[in-house]
């Protein structure tokens, strides 16, 4: 099969689409207008924004008041684990739940409230990405302030039980947070039968540019303002509004919403090809995550005897764009904080490869990452040490 060039990372981002770059394009020329002015040109940016709002809504079965723009998913994951932390503080609960294989965004901020007093509980996920709405419940105590549980692991492609998390969360009035920036698009969600309080979203996560992201905020749930200065997102979030890419948000996840379950079948069927063609050419090689709850288009694999990073750059040099796990921690050495939290020993976490699915992939695609995924693994542990020993081992236990 010729070189050809497969975008496997949508996990990390995706392309902005062309019916989401038009929908962008007369905000970014003509329809300049800000939003807080009284003026015709304001007024129609305004009313361009709140048609955006409702757009988002309706994707996520909420109400437009419920829903405020941010820059990106950290952001609003900052802001609805601060915002509620702060005010539950106020009435004497200083005590978070999350579990212990979340984004960064989620665990940096929990560390960092840990400085400031606050005590978190970390859940321990089992060796599928998996915790149990059990586990949340005998967590929650008396001053119990936020639980945080994403919806879906952004690098093994696991999906938790958001539902029943939920109606444990509602029933113990604790507030429920889920950043939910590698769900959105590919999963159906309804935030109020799913009982969720406040949601995170990316918009580059589905189609749409970077720099731009939603909380969902149940009417009613009182958190602390996160950004401070203009009237914004009724008060709650300055800053003027980056109104070509929330045109550009609200017009991907209207797409992403459609036909949602033909699509993620499509993801599915390409996914599980890959998954299957993997582990039954290579040997020593484990898929990492729930086989059964899993993302559409989202797979982990370890490969024992590799180091994920020179998988990458020879899959690049074929034309492949993958990763090794998080894009927002690509620059560290040290292995995936999930792929130890499933129980992953160092060595076999670092030889690790996600491929994350778009709808712009074909079958082609995967035959062709099946084809020349095998040679370069076989060519990574003929010079890999590590590989060799296992090799030894193996051959002295036969013997044996």
């Amino acid at each position: 099969m010729e070189k050809r060039f497969v975008y496997a990372d949508h996990s990390a981002t995706t392309p902005t689409s062309k019916p989401v770059l038009n929908a962008m394009l007369p905000y970014l020329t003509e329809g300049y207008g800000n939003p807080s002015s009284i003026y015709s040109k304001g007024r129609e940016a305004k009313k361009a924004l709140e048609s955006a709002r409702g757009q988002v809504a309706e994707a996520l079965h909420a109400k437009p008041s419920e829903i405020y723009f941010t820059s990106c998913g950290t952001e609003s994951d900052n802001w609805a684990i601060k915002g509620a932390a702060a005010a539950g503080a106020r009435k004497g609960k200083r005590h978070l739940i999350t579990t212990n294989f979340e984004h960064h965004a989620v665990l940096h901020t929990m560390q960092m409230l840990e400085k400031e007093g606050f005590e978190v509980t970390y859940l321990p996920v089992d060796s599928q990405g998996l915790i149990t709405a059990a586990q949340v419940r005998e967590a929650i105590r008396p001053d119990t302030a936020l639980v945080s549980i994403m919806y879906a692991n952004n690098e093994i492609g696991t999906i938790l039980p958001i539902p029943e998390i939920g109606a444990v969360c509602r029933e113990a009035r604790v507030p429920f947070h889920t950043d939910a920036v590698q769900a959105v698009g590919q999963v159906a969600i309804d935030v109020g039968a799913q009982q969720i309080d406040m949601l995170s979203l990316s918009g580059h996560k589905l189609n749409a540019p970077k720099g731009v992201g939603v909380l969902y905020l149940r009417s009613g749930l009182v958190i602390d303002t996160f950004m401070h200065g203009g009237a914004q997102e009724r008060g709650r979030r300055a800053g003027t509004e980056n109104l070509a890419s929330i045109m550009g948000l609200a017009a991907a996840i209207t797409i992403a919403s459609f036909q949602i379950e033909e699509r993620a079948a499509r993801r599915t069927a390409m996914r599980d090809r890959l998954i299957d063609g993997i582990l039954g050419q290579i040997p020593r090689c484990r898929l990492n995550g729930s086989r059964e709850h899993r993302l559409p288009g989202s797979l982990n694999i370890s490969f024992e005897g590799i180091e994920g990073e020179s998988l990458l750059l020879l899959l690049d040099m074929k034309g492949v764009c993958a990763s090794s796990g998080s894009a927002c921690t690509s620059g560290s050495l040290d292995p995936s904080h999930v792929l130890l939290a499933i129980g992953l020993p160092h060595e076999i976490a670092h030889g690790s490869l996600r491929l994350s699915l778009g709808d712009e992939n074909t079958m082609e695609d995967v035959e062709y990452i099946l084809e020349i995924l095998p040679p370069i693994i076989e060519r990574l542990r003929s010079m890999s040490p590590v590989w060799e020993k296992l090799m030894a081992e193996q051959r002295a236990q036969s013997v044996g």
